[in-house]
């Protein structure tokens, strides 16, 4: 049996990225026994056993970034997860590893070093994370999401733009196909026109504020509905607000049509949210922005202004010089901006059509399958003839240049 070990853990962001490349690994040889390490306070202490993969638990902190009480116990914890993970890797002599960000990675990226094993690091966001910059520095190549990233992470190390591997249920997804079924299970009206808004786990309460505050600047609010996801610790205070929003509306004019509008916590089928959707409103972490463009999803961006790095702001400058969202500052947001931008390609049909083939362009929907190619390769391993998914051998790079697809083909329009 040949091991791998993966790690990159905290946040969503960096664990299904590591759930699909592991899915993907085992789909291109069945003699592969992949496994992650990750800590118990992690989201990867529950998804990860869930999704059927065997999580070893380390211990450590996360690298700090300002001074705190925690600061200096920092390199000593991660120095013991270090030896752990060396003592794992000789133990259950694992061949390769693959790193996914988020401060979980780095004793494994390290351990790699010292035991003398290939590593691959993936990086999510248009600027790499702390963890992943460290790691960078002796990994056999580097996965990126976003063309911009391989400038900035230069140097000599073999970077390659594969894109982000999305969550298994959105692989496949056709939108179409999915539309009836979608409108019916958010209880829709097929015949207006769908705006999804969601702010994810971190700064909901901007974009919240804003759909509200837009409510009776809409031209054509009969032909508008809106599905909002709220976030779980917000709901209660937004149907509130919305309850309020519409009573103001109608006492102060009587008769006048309103979007309608669905509330919801938290959407557990995003595929169907994603299908009943004519144009999305919402942040653009990493992941987010992976589902848009494998979907080819119209949206307008609102970058984190709080994120590591400002690395939204990048994220999403990247996928709207390539003509797939637009993008509005977290300063410039309220209803009134809201709607300025987002009613044009709501009414617009055509425009939304482009951006969606500009979106479909930039992602990659085999993302995980070339991840998993490069672990692969540096770990001097070819997929199996037989195996139910054969992963894409990568093609090589001469130092930070990266061969991304060019094709029709390729990009899977």
């Amino acid at each position: 049996m040949t091991r791998i070990l993966l790690a990159g853990g905290g946040t969503g962001g960096h664990v299904f990225p590591g759930l699909a490349v592991a899915a993907a690994l085992r789909d291109a040889r069945a003699d592969l026994e992949v496994s992650f390490v990750g800590t118990q306070r992690g989201l990867e202490s529950r998804v990860v056993p869930e999704a059927g993969w065997p999580l070893h638990i380390i211990e450590v902190l996360p690298l700090a970034r300002r001074l705190s009480p925690d600061t200096a116990r920092v390199p000593v914890a991660l120095l013991r997860a270090v030896v752990e993970v060396t003592h794992l890797i000789r133990k259950r002599r694992v061949v390769a590893a693959g790193v996914f960000g988020g401060y979980v990675s780095l004793p494994l990226a390290l351990a790699a070093r010292r035991t003398r094993i290939p590593y691959v690091v993936h990086e999510q966001n248009a600027i790499p994370g702390l963890a992943n910059r460290l790691a960078i520095r002796r990994a056999a190549a580097v996965a990126v999401t976003f063309p911009s990233s391989v400038e900035r992470i230069g140097g000599d190390v073999r970077v390659e733009v594969t894109g982000n591997p999305v969550r298994p249920e959105l692989d496949a997804v056709d939108r179409t196909a999915l539309r009836d079924t979608a409108l019916k299970a958010f209880d829709l009206d097929p015949r207006r026109r769908t705006l999804l808004v969601f702010g994810g786990s971190q700064g909901a309460h901007r974009i919240n504020h804003a759909v509200v505050a837009a409510l009776t600047r809409w031209r054509d609010p009969a032909s508008l509905q809106i599905l909002h996801a709220t976030g779980q610790d917000a709901y209660g205070d937004v149907v509130d607000a919305w309850g309020k929003a519409q009573q103001a509306s109608l006492e102060a004019h009587p008769g006048r049509a309103l979007p309608l509008v669905r509330c919801l916590d938290f959407v557990d089928r995003m595929d169907l949210a994603y299908a009943a959707a004519d144009l999305v409103i919402c942040r653009s972490g990493a992941s987010t922005i992976a589902e848009l463009t494998v979907l080819g999803v119209p949206s307008v961006l609102v970058p984190y202004p709080h994120a590591t790095d400002d690395h939204q702001a990048a994220n999403a400058t990247d996928l709207a010089a390539a003509g797939g969202a637009t993008v509005i500052l977290d300063d410039d947001l309220n209803g009134e901006t809201l709607v300025a931008v987002a009613e044009p390609l709501l009414v617009g049909e055509s425009r939304r059509r482009r951006m969606a083939v500009a979106a479909r362009r930039f992602g990659r929907p085999d993302a995980a399958d070339r991840v998993a190619a490069l672990v692969l390769d540096a770990a001097g391993l070819t997929p199996d003839p037989a195996s139910r998914r054969k992963a894409p051998r990568p093609a090589r790079a001469r130092g930070p240049r990266t061969s991304h697809p060019t094709t029709r083909e390729e990009r899977r329009q």
